[in-house]
């Protein structure tokens, strides 16, 4: 009889309203008479027991944007970037600083602006007169970090400046290449509403970004305990409320961890299936590239192991697959004039894609 770990119990915690799966080295399952080990490939209770803390933090100041939590903490775990999108207000800026701070890695904020030059981001050579020469003086791009606030502020030439060191982690200069120090990632800011004084940002950025997060607005009662909240602070800041948790290191381990998470054949055929779909349906303009099916996979990975599995579930790529995709097709101008999104032609694109048994 074949042995599926579909059939490891899993224990629920309901502070994080997510299922975890405790990992033993040996696991018994009990069936009738019958008692079955099952040996975990991957301790992942470490990880878990982190990722909680994390949260547990961000909640002493974030009031509600779970899935704005969940999904920056797989960001984090894939080793990718983000695009944080929401009106002014909705805890966009500080929720990264705090992450950063909980994490204990290095920040850097750039606020976008139509004057902003390449240079300013990536630093430029300066004459060094007690050397007689030019020495490189970094930007603010060389953090673990960074923060960009209304990335589509800035305009196609400061844009294109991020394209080699989102994807290769590194930064060309003056034909010298400097490595950037890992973790490394963007998280990018931008206001879907305000179009004055911006500038759309190109196809290749965005593809270069693993998730387009939306963030809403707070509910009544969140409204409420915001207010709250901030009639009690009283002189204190909100970055000194919350404490380190983790380091550099320790997710650079918990990375690797993630690549090690398994994936079956017909999973991996899941996800190509609705890849490619997006490129063969009528409802869109422009289809996702294969780096969209890499992300959807590392995701999918990061997904399963917060839930404290060493494998991949149906369950884990559906998660990952809206904020992946979301900014990576065009909808046709005839469906986008209806009121039709991008979010909702994949939903029935999901939908329309028979689920791996």
């Amino acid at each position: 009889m074949e042995i599926q770990n579909e059939n490891i119990p899993e224990k629920t915690t309901s502070d994080l309203n997510e299922s975890t799966t405790s990992q033993e080295n040996m696991t018994e399952q009990k069936t009738g008479d019958e008692s079955i080990a099952f040996e975990s490939r991957i301790d992942l209770r470490e990880l878990q027991e982190s990722v909680y803390a994390i949260k547990q933090e961000l909640q002493k100041v974030i009031v509600g944007q779970r899935e704005m939590v969940d999904l920056l903490l797989v960001t984090i775990l894939a080793n990718g970037h983000a695009l944080i999108e929401g009106v002014p207000g909705v805890a966009k800026t500080i929720t990264a600083k705090l992450l950063s701070k909980v994490i204990s890695i290095g920040f850097s904020r750039i606020q976008f602006t139509p004057d902003l030059m390449p240079s300013d981001i990536l630093g430029t050579a300066v004459f060094n007169a007690k050397i007689s020469d030019f020495e490189f003086k970094k930007g603010p791009i060389f953090s673990n970090m960074i923060l960009i606030d209304e990335i589509n502020r800035a305009p196609a030439k400061t844009q294109a400046a991020l394209f080699e060191v989102m994807e290769e982690k590194q930064v060309t200069m003056d034909g010298t290449t400097y490595k950037m120090e890992e973790p490394f990632l963007v998280l990018a800011t931008q206001n879907p509403i305000e179009q004055e004084g911006t500038y759309r940002l190109p196809e290749a950025q965005l593809d270069r970004f693993l998730f387009k997060i939306d963030v809403k607005y707070p509910n009544a009662q969140e409204e409420l305990e915001i207010i709250y909240r901030e009639q009690q602070l009283v002189n204190t800041q909100k970055l000194e409320k919350v404490q380190s948790v983790i380091d550099g290191n320790t997710i650079k381990k918990y990375r690797s961890l993630v690549n090690q998470v398994q994936v079956e054949s017909n999973l991996l055929k899941y996800i190509a299936h609705i890849v490619v779909n997006t490129r063969t349906n009528s409802l869109l303009f422009l289809g996702a590239s294969p780096r969209a099916s890499i992300a959807i996979l590392n995701a999918s990975k990061a997904f399963a192991a917060i839930g404290g599995r060493d494998f991949v579930t149906p369950e884990d790529i559906k998660k990952a697959t809206i904020p992946v995709l979301q900014h990576r097709v065009i909808v046709t101008p005839e469906r986008e004039m209806e009121g039709l999104t991008s979010s909702q032609i994949i939903e029935q694109i999901i939908e329309a894609v028979e689920i791996p048994r």
